[in-house]
């Protein structure tokens, strides 16, 4: 029910009386909002969506569960997973959402913070070279993963990365992979639009 509380649609509904799935790219996330309405009304709704799924995870803390055990780190990636699932497919908005990627960020920060600061880094060095958002995310992605399972797992801390979490891991960038689709056949075909701030777009309400 987190996930689904769905910000780009709300707001944009909201303050400019437009449902967001019905302009530029259809979808009902932050960059779509960004393209629309500029890099303002993006920001929001990042942030919004972040924060759902750290506070999916954080969940966990009104639970008997003892912090740091392994039932511990299983029910926090539950919890997350689930508000990755309500963005895509919210339950208040016709199951139309978004790609999941600021809802899976925030789980992954609430989850394991360093490695989302690894992530994140990928995220910025791939799109400020290449200029595709959706390519940066790809990337970014893939490379959780790998972070988790080869340099946590084998050498980091080889006694306390738990299983739960290098699955988690896969199935994130598994999930960000099937949503983005439409994107990974945009880039092969070079049809991708490139990443630009659009200037902010005062509310119409």
């Amino acid at each position: 029910m987190i996930g689904s509380v769905f910000s780009a649609i709300i707001l944009c509904k909201l303050f400019y009386g437009i449902d967001i799935r019905k302009k530029g790219s259809g979808n009902a996330g932050a960059n779509n909002v960004q393209r629309v309405f500029g890099w303002k009304a993006g920001v929001a709704v990042f942030c919004f969506d972040f924060l759902k799924g750290v506070a999916a995870v954080c969940l966990v803390f009104l639970t008997p569960l003892e912090t740091g055990t392994e039932d511990f780190v299983i029910w926090q990636i539950v919890f997350g997973l689930c508000a990755v699932g309500g963005h895509i497919f919210p339950i208040f908005h016709d199951f139309r959402g978004g790609k999941g990627v600021s809802v899976a960020a925030g789980a992954v920060c609430a989850v394991h913070p360093l490695a989302m600061l690894m992530c994140l880094a990928v995220f910025l060095i791939v799109t400020l070279i290449s200029k595709y958002l959706s390519l940066g995310v790809l990337i970014a992605a893939f490379c959780y993963p790998l972070f988790i399972n080869l340099i946590f797992a084998l050498w980091l801390v080889p006694d306390g990365t738990s299983v739960t979490i290098r699955i988690f891991s896969i199935l994130v960038f598994c999930t960000l992979s099937l949503t983005h689709i439409p994107n990974i056949r945009h880039l092969a075909q070079g049809s991708e639009e490139k990443f630009i701030f659009k200037k902010a777009v005062k509310p119409q309400r």
